[in-house]
């Protein structure tokens, strides 16, 4: 087994990380060696298959405009199957510059202004900006604490479902932030009841290649051809290999008419709706020979949860971690505290120089929790939990 660079991080001040040049904005005197747990993209070095692959590329090929070629679209359906087993046909995809891009203009292309959006909540917040811009309105399903995990509201997703203003779901698969990967049940009771009340599903599927060890994640559209043709499934490389940078999300439609909907809609605010040459290259570079590296990546992941897990059980009880069936971000509730939210945010990074993604963003039943990026070199998370009690300690007696 080949052996990956997993300690190496690369300074990103300056390069264009805002979440980097952030931590300095908020806290000028956080030193060198702190890094970022926020925003999802990796502090890992780019996989070398990749980097390797891009440079050959460059040196043998001219970086003008570029559609979408066989070979990155035969990636993606080989990846799709071999990883998900869900068989995909070429001319179902299309491409945009992120899953943002792609669930705004579902919202766009599916609803009309005054129609309902369904978010099971908390949940990533730019599909509530999504919905609020373009003068949607939020429908929402929020998640039931159980424990240490989540569970849907049924109950309630169906009565909301039978409104007939709401004509779409957003589904975040697997969960951001909570965590959770739906069971084939779960997506099948959500397929049946949105299906049967004429609601339009998207699924976000950007983690689904980032699932904790004993999980199973299953793509919405493979548990049926009668809910491959009711949705858009969105998937991409930039959490599985980090290349959000490279901008590049796939698009699966498999109903032609749906697919022409879409289309239609990213032709009218852009004569150009396309990605990047290299963009298309370093999709194809990971999904083809980068299977390895993910999977090791998986396992770094999931090591630094434990070691998390343990911390907090030892030395902060109060402080609840959710489950982490999916994803790498650890989800935490330091309600138990008892520290106002807004002043743990102040505490966290001005005297611990912690800053993760705070909990309020995603919802109003995440303020008090952190929302922990895991996805760096082991040393940093036992760096940062080091911080944690040296400035927990002056406040927990």
């Amino acid at each position: 087994m080949k052996k990956y660079d997993f300690e190496t991080v690369v300074s990103r001040y300056g390069t264009g990380s805002k979440k980097w040049d952030e931590m300095r904005e908020i806290n000028p005197d956080t030193k060198d060696g702190v890094i970022p747990f926020s925003v999802a993209d990796m502090e890992l070095t780019t996989a070398p298959e990749i980097k390797k692959g891009l440079k050959d590329f460059i040196d043998n090929n001219v970086l003008g405009y570029a559609n979408p070629n066989d070979k990155y679209k035969t990636s993606v359906c080989n990846w799709t199957k071999r990883r998900h087993n869900w068989d995909i046909n070429p001319e179902w995809l299309k491409d945009t510059h992120g899953v943002i891009d792609a669930f705004f203009a579902a919202i766009k292309a599916f609803t009309k202004e005054g129609e309902g959006v369904m978010l099971m909540t908390p949940i990533y917040y730019p599909m509530y900006i999504g919905i609020s811009r373009n003068n949607r309105v939020l429908v929402e399903n929020k998640l039931v604490r159980k424990g240490s995990t989540y569970v849907i509201d049924f109950e309630d997703f169906e009565a909301k479902a039978k409104d007939p203003n709401t004509k779409l779901l957003i589904l975040c698969s697997p969960h951001n932030p909570t965590g959770r990967v739906w069971t084939v049940e779960e997506l099948t009771k959500i397929g049946r009841i949105c299906i049967d009340n004429d609601i339009m599903i998207f699924s976000d599927e950007i983690h689904n290649d980032l699932i904790s060890p004993e999980f199973k994640h299953t793509v919405f559209g493979a548990i049926s051809e009668e809910f491959e043709q009711h949705s858009i499934v969105c998937t991409a490389p930039s959490k599985t290999f980090n290349l959000a940078g490279m901008q590049t999300a796939n698009v699966i439609i498999p109903n032609p008419d749906l697919r022409k909907t879409f289309e239609t809609e990213l032709m009218t605010h852009t004569t150009n709706p396309k990605c990047n040459i290299l963009g298309y290259e370093a999709c194809r570079l990971g999904y083809e020979y980068c299977e390895e590296w993910l999977e090791q990546v998986v396992a770094l992941v999931d090591k630094n949860r434990k070691i998390i897990i343990e911390f907090m059980e030892r030395e902060f009880p109060q402080i609840q971690i959710m489950d982490m069936e999916g994803t790498y971000l650890l989800w935490m509730d330091f309600n138990g505290l008892g520290i106002e939210y807004c002043e743990l945010e102040r505490i966290l990074r001005m005297e611990a120089q912690l800053f993760f993604d705070e909990g309020h963003i995603f919802g109003e039943a995440g303020a008090g929790f952190e929302r922990w990026n895991l996805a760096c070199p082991t040393k940093y998370i036992y760096e940062g939990l080091e911080r944690l009690k040296a400035t927990l300690d002056n406040y927990i007696k």
